[in-house]
């Protein structure tokens, strides 16, 4: 939510303010999160917030404290903060709770307590009142490719706090593709050593545009990973990591050829859009993927782990003798089911791990493999067949919550490419499709938003697509109830001054400011009716 409760969640009261002897008091169990609030509100309060042992402190407790504590009867990530002249109390049901209701005090006060360095005259005013809040859907989301285009760590982090603002609590890191390879696996050192890195990039969206002609590269090594991780833990933060397979490996085949179907050197690729190149079905490339797998559990402890499998066509494999004497040998249905049998290796590997694989909803063209949640982001389409087949469901799809998707018609949206997605496109997102029974709507864990980059070649353009549609997603996936555009709108007017306060390049309502633009750069718009026909046509294999 953007103010922390629906304003019928709200009662009225007495302010409270902050002063130099304001405390936090947290029992040891929530030593963090008091930890995490102090550090949140001293750098612009410039007041010391120091924390105490203790329960039971604020508003019927002693005064002047800020007390965090754990309420049963309140649900998973659940919180109620109330506010009066002595203090404030926040409840929560388990620490992710009174995580979010720590960040809803700080939405509470004036947007300036946002920034980084003391505000000189602010007075520090929590109105009074009580709110409660709690989340519609446990799979609350956003995908970033740091394939594509990579993101420094410090921006990461960055963004899992832009995340955490926004009551986000899954990370998807897309982390392998054709144009990049980011994670440093220890057995394989080529696939940072050479797949990290590519000599150009496409400039724009057109099929006929040209390289820029500048190398890009770069990849998190395990240290930057395991920091990455431990501090979206500090945030109630779910690092999900994706692997693609078996498409969208060029860059792994540059770094080792033997991995290609061809066998032939190739480098990493410079294009966008989907590749024809694939992974061959050979054993011994099913071990070495099992072999990076066992990394990625290593330094992700989380319990999802994306395998991809999206966007694979079929023709090296069609055309490669090797390749059809495997799908003979090992009574596969086609190439089809070579994909099924090489994605279900892979989630074996997890699933006796304890894991479970994550992939696109191009897996439901074959046998999905155990325990699998699926991506539906070619529409709903996915969605409804995987929640009636019995299969756990993130919904993103494209035309709702892609936000690499042009954000308007206006002429200087930059490198414009497909539907329009708009921010009351976002706001009216819901994850579960219409028309499934109680028992398949159950199979809907949440949603999340995507943003590819191939057209973000630097977080501040990352801010401009994401923000504030990303807003609006994460509103659409904490509320239940009817929405109501207007009110979210008021909402937001105040959300953005806290987004300006922390330095976000948001995208104006008037259109992108002038260095937000890419004059010169072609996009590849579409119409509605145009786009609608070729998702269309993508998900002819998995209708129910």
């Amino acid at each position: 939510m953007l103010l922390p409760a629906p304003v019928s969640s709200r009662t009225a009261g007495a302010a409270f303010r902050l002063d130099a002897d304001t405390a936090v008091t947290a029992s040891p169990q929530l030593a963090d999160e008091a930890r995490w609030l102090q550090a949140a509100l001293r750098p612009a309060t410039g007041l010391p917030l120091p924390v105490r042992s203790g329960a039971g402190a604020g508003v019927g407790g002693p005064d002047n404290t800020v007390a965090l504590s754990l309420r049963d009867g309140l649900g998973p990530e659940a919180y109620e903060l109330t506010a009066g002249p002595a203090g404030v109390t926040i409840a929560g049901g388990d620490p992710a709770g009174v995580f979010y209701g720590c960040q809803a005090l700080r939405q509470l006060l004036p947007p300036d307590v946002f920034r980084r360095a003391p505000v000189p005259g602010a007075v520090w005013t929590v109105p009074g009142g009580t709110v409660r809040d709690a989340p519609r859907f446990r799979w609350r989301g956003a995908m970033l490719d740091v394939a594509r285009h990579f993101m420094p760590k410090l921006d990461v982090l960055r963004f899992l706090d832009l995340l955490a603002m926004h009551r986000l609590n899954t990370f998807h890191l897309h982390l392998t593709d054709d144009q990049g390879w980011r994670l440093e696996i220890a057995r394989y050192p080529r696939l940072t050593e050479v797949g990290s890195w590519r000599r150009e990039s496409q400039r724009g969206a057109a099929r006929d545009a040209p390289g820029d002609g500048r190398p890009h590269g770069g990849f998190y090594t395990r240290a930057d990973i395991r920091e990455i991780v431990g501090y979206a833990r500090q945030l109630h933060i779910t690092v999900v990591p994706e692997i693609d397979l078996p498409g969208h490996s060029q860059a792994a085949i540059a770094a080792y050829p033997e991995l290609g179907v061809t066998g032939e050197p190739l480098e990493v690729r410079t294009r966008w859009g989907v590749n024809r190149r694939l992974l061959n079905a050979e054993d011994s490339t099913v071990a070495f993927f099992r072999h990076v797998l066992d990394e990625v559990m290593e330094l992700f402890p989380g319990p999802y782990v994306g395998i991809g499998g999206d966007e694979c066509p079929k023709d090296e494999w069609r055309d490669d003798p090797r390749t059809q004497e495997l799908i003979r040998r090992r009574g596969l249905a086609g190439e089809k089911g070579l994909q099924a049998w090489f994605l279900r290796q892979l989630s074996d590997h997890l699933t006796e791990r304890g894991r479970r694989p994550f992939g696109w909803d191009e897996i439901l063209e074959g046998d999905v493999p155990a325990g699998a949640v699926v991506a539906s982001w070619r529409g709903m389409t996915g969605a409804v067949t995987a929640a009636r087949r019995g299969h756990d469901v993130v919904s993103c799809p494209d035309d709702q919550v892609y936000l690499d998707y042009r954000q308007s018609e206006h002429p200087d949206e930059p490198i414009p490419f497909a539907v329009p997605l708009t921010l009351e496109d976002a706001y009216a997102f819901d994850p579960v499709p219409a028309g499934l029974a109680p028992s398949e709507a159950a199979r809907i864990l949440g949603g999340q938003a995507n943003i590819w980059t191939e057209h973000m070649d630097s977080p501040r353009t990352v801010d401009y697509f994401a923000f504030p549609r990303l807003c609006a997603v994460a509103e659409a996936l904490w509320s239940a109830g009817p929405r109501d555009l207007a009110a979210f709108r008021d909402r937001l007017r105040t959300h953005l001054l806290r987004l300006d306060a922390l330095g976000v390049e948001y995208r104006r309502e008037s259109g992108p400011l002038p260095w937000q633009t890419r004059p010169g750069v072609a996009g590849r718009p579409a119409t509605r009716t145009q786009w609608a026909a070729h998702i269309d046509g993508l998900v002819a294999d998995i209708r129910t």
